[in-house]
């Protein structure tokens, strides 16, 4: 039986990662299903998920783009193709284990059990939950969604968490191909344009443990880009205000 549930996680060179993730993910009680987007990574992993998908062929899904296009364009992608699939909710999670699988199965008993629109797995709910990081690392970013909450009074303390999980009708009242930012502005404005279209969000600690293996994307341009768009976002909600849930 097809499950309701998928986990989309986008990739550039994760081979040390990939494999021991979709083991982890498929292990879960809930029954997930997994679409890796992978970048064309030179490292080999999208042969590996091949291989994982001999072993999962139902529930294992890979898409392979031609190149980095971008974390937001990657999620756009996956989000495609799961209201194409019939998917009724849709996961963001990193494959550096970063965010811990076993937290998935978290994120969906809030959605179901809370009739939760939007679960944010957040590093800053209650407290800092940051673990390996650089203290510098863990002021920029909190301090960033404190940014992000002056700027646009959005009552989200984790506004770059990139451990989401949406309700399908979410993704389908989104214009998706209007959606401006492929790098952490993208989790901003995601949450941003769901918050003020009046959706149900909820937000649900999570302990954050920085990779192990592999090496970080983040570039300064990718956070340049989140700054600025944070104003863009707050500027352009003042003269084009998306349509209330209620009005859809």
């Amino acid at each position: 039986m097809k499950s309701s549930k998928l986990v989309i996680i986008p990739t550039f060179n994760e081979k040390e990662n990939i494999q021991d993730m979709i083991v982890e993910v498929m292990a879960l009680p809930e029954s997930f299903d997994l679409l890796v987007i992978d970048d064309n990574s030179p490292d080999g992993t999208p042969e590996l998920v091949k291989q994982m998908q001999e072993t999962y062929p139902q529930r294992l899904s890979l898409i392979v783009r031609k190149g980095k296009l971008g974390l937001g364009t990657a999620y756009l992608e996956g989000f495609a193709y799961a209201l194409k699939e019939g998917y009724e909710y849709i996961f963001e999670m990193d494959a550096d284990f970063s965010h811990n699988p076993q937290d998935l199965s978290v994120l969906y008993t809030a959605a179901v059990t809370g009739n939760h629109d939007m679960v944010i797995g957040s590093r800053y709910v209650s407290g800092v939950n940051v673990v390996n990081w650089p203290m510098g690392r863990v002021l920029m970013s909190f301090f960033a969604s404190k940014y992000v909450q002056f700027i646009t009074g959005i009552p989200i303390k984790d506004t770059t968490a990139g451990f989401v999980c949406y309700h399908r009708k979410v993704l389908e009242a989104i214009q998706l191909d209007k959606v401006k930012f492929i790098g952490y502005a993208f989790q901003i404005e995601m949450k941003f344009t769901t918050w003020k279209m009046g959706f149900n969000i909820l937000e649900v600690p999570i302990i954050f443990t920085d990779r192990t293996r592999g090496t970080s994307k983040m570039s300064k341009h990718i956070f340049r880009e989140a700054i600025l768009g944070v104003i863009y976002m707050k500027v352009k909600s003042i003269f084009v205000k998306p349509k209330p849930v209620n009005q859809i």
